[in-house]
């Protein structure tokens, strides 16, 4: 905000590079594109850095399908593991902490973002994958 603030010349045209970014642009434009935007600290559909970490540690000897194939088995263990998240009594509301005590809120947000990223490093459709997700996931049917 600050940035925004004293250097709105330079903040206008990241915000517009951010916004102009759609599903369809090429992997490797819209990954500079949100680097950059993500330095100047403006939020990101996928974070660059969580992208470069996770290609950075691809299984040695394992194929792309394979490492794609555990990506999607992480999504549904996820997925299958959420009953016993919201049956554990660590999951209930403390108002004294605005949250709960085993941080389940924040639980959307991860599963977000690193599905994002995972599928990002695949160059799969991430939308369709959380539909998955959401099929798959017995807490939510």
């Amino acid at each position: 905000q600050v940035f925004s603030q004293h250097c709105p010349f330079l903040m206008g045209p990241i915000e517009c590079l951010a916004d102009v970014v759609t599903p369809d642009t090429d992997i490797q434009v819209t990954l500079s594109v949100f680097e950059l935007a993500s330095a100047a600290g403006i939020p990101c559909e996928v974070d660059p850095a969580l992208v470069t970490a996770l290609a950075g540690h691809r299984t040695e000897g394992s194929s792309p399908e394979e490492d794609y194939k555990v990506s999607c088995l992480l999504l549904v263990f996820v997925a299958v593991s959420l009953p016993l998240l919201a049956a554990d009594p660590a999951s209930l509301y403390n108002p004294e902490l605005d949250g709960h005590n085993n941080n389940l809120h924040c639980l959307a947000k991860a599963i977000v973002q690193l599905s994002a990223a995972l599928f990002t490093v695949h160059g799969k459709n991430i939308e369709t994958h959380l539909k998955e997700f959401l099929l798959v996931s017995p807490a939510l049917s």
